[in-house]
């Protein structure tokens, strides 16, 4: 059974790496649409992770990597995503719809010691996917039309580790690894003219940067808690690399695009690809009943390049709450008070501002986790379930009122591996 899941999960990676992710028309900009930290079980409560610490001691925190001091089982999570995105706009009384299903994330942690606790996970970090017609009447009556589109995901590889300081507070460090490509590309659909010129960008990412975290949990004599955290992520270690081409071409009679010369090919490096986050959340409890908290993130602004052009990110905020409540755990006659039912809604002020206007997102979010029949509270492995509900951008200025609603599935395998033997 473990070479089996082993096997899987290295599949399952390499599949991850190849697929292709469909989003947002905003994605255009920079390096896409985010994707990271899509667990299911956080993403059931708006994506609370900087303070909770889960009751049960089969799930990993990889957010906030301090907060791991219950691990301890093996855990597997393979979990994958379906969006279901619905856009209008009143530029031209545009509507449209999209839907993409891709894996979204998998990992495996296990304890190293009773104070130290590790996990190593793979996830899409951001996709760019779209593409867009713009037509054009000349002044010869002629119409032109032009092709944008853009292909590609950023991925992620993580190794995260907490250590237990003290009965009340942990610390905890991610080490990130992003690679891969983004294309904005500009192709002609229709024109009459004979030579053309068109644009292509490439982002190429190889980098890394990482996450510090720390927790600190005030325990009650009637199983009640209380408890706050804090995650910083900093210390980009590699590049951005922007190569902008314009070239001339032309089409021959069969269609095929043949290249005459470069007007303009210039290639830029930038470290502030990834730039600083913070996160700060609190949140309270009864220990295996219920939990309820809070929390606070940011990240600051930055300068990408885009179509050739310098493009500023604003700082942007997001606030979410949340939390989850579990009926009774040791009820086995009656399976659905055993299921932890999951909650939150949050809104982001985004970090795109465009026509003047801010590109905003709210949501709320429903879930659960259901035990497998035979589980108990000291081993909870069962199938998680998530529903978001949201809203993102605006009709304002003729720009994309985007509403969506996405399923998110995941398994969560836990055993006792690599334990010494006590005796022979």
């Amino acid at each position: 059974m473990k070479k089996i899941l082993s096997l899987s999960f290295i599949t399952a990676g390499f599949f991850l790496y190849a697929q292709n992710i469909g989003n947002s028309p905003y994605a255009a900009y920079g390096i896409g649409e985010v994707k990271y930290d899509n667990t299911v079980e956080t993403s059931a409560m708006a994506g609370l992770t900087t303070a909770y610490i889960t009751d049960f001691n089969s799930s990993f925190n990889f957010s906030n990597p301090a907060a791991n001091e219950n691990l301890q089982l093996t855990t597997i999570k393979i979990e994958g995503t379906n969006e279901n995105n619905f856009f209008k706009s009143d530029y031209n009384n545009y509507k449209g719809k999209k839907h993409s299903s891709y894996l979204s994330n998998i990992s495996i942690a296990f304890p190293i010691s009773p104070k130290v606790k590790f996990g190593i996970g793979y996830q899409p970090y951001s996709s760019k996917r779209y593409d867009v017609l713009v037509t054009e009447t000349l002044p010869s009556g002629t119409i032109k039309a032009n092709n944008f589109r853009g292909e590609g995901t950023l991925s992620i590889v993580q190794g995260a580790a907490s250590y237990q300081v003290s009965p009340e507070i942990s610390v905890g460090l991610r080490t990130n690894f992003y690679f891969g490509n983004l294309y904005d590309i500009d192709e002609l659909a229709v024109s009459t003219a004979q030579l053309i010129n068109g644009y292509e960008t490439r982002n190429k990412v190889k980098t890394f940067n990482f996450t510090m975290g720390a927790t600190y949990q005030k325990k009650y004599d009637n199983d009640r808690k209380l408890t706050a955290g804090a995650t910083t992520t900093f210390g980009n270690t590699g590049n951005l690399e922007t190569q902008y081409t314009n070239s001339t071409y032309y089409y021959n009679n069969v269609g095929i695009k043949n290249y005459i010369s470069t007007v303009e090919d210039k290639t830029t490096s930038s470290k502030n690809l990834l730039p600083l986050e913070a996160s700060v959340g609190v949140g309270f409890g009864h220990n295996y009943r219920w939990f309820m908290g809070s929390q606070l993130d940011y990240r600051k602004g930055e300068n990408i390049q885009f179509v050739g052009k310098p493009y500023q990110y604003k700082d942007s905020y997001r606030f979410a709450a949340g939390g989850w409540i579990l009926p009774n755990a040791n009820n086995f006659r009656n399976y659905f008070e055993r299921v932890i039912y999951r909650y939150g809604a949050y809104f982001e002020k985004g970090n795109l501002y465009i026509d003047s206007t801010n590109i905003n997102e709210f949501g709320v979010t429903l879930g659960a986790t259901l035990p497998f029949k035979n589980t108990s509270i000291n081993r909870m492995t069962g199938f998680d379930i998530a529903v978001e509900l949201g809203k993102r951008g605006t009709l304002k200025n003729n720009l994309v009122n985007q509403n969506f609603i996405n399923l998110k599935l995941g398994f969560n395998f836990a055993d006792k591996w690599f334990n010494k033997r006590l005796y022979n």
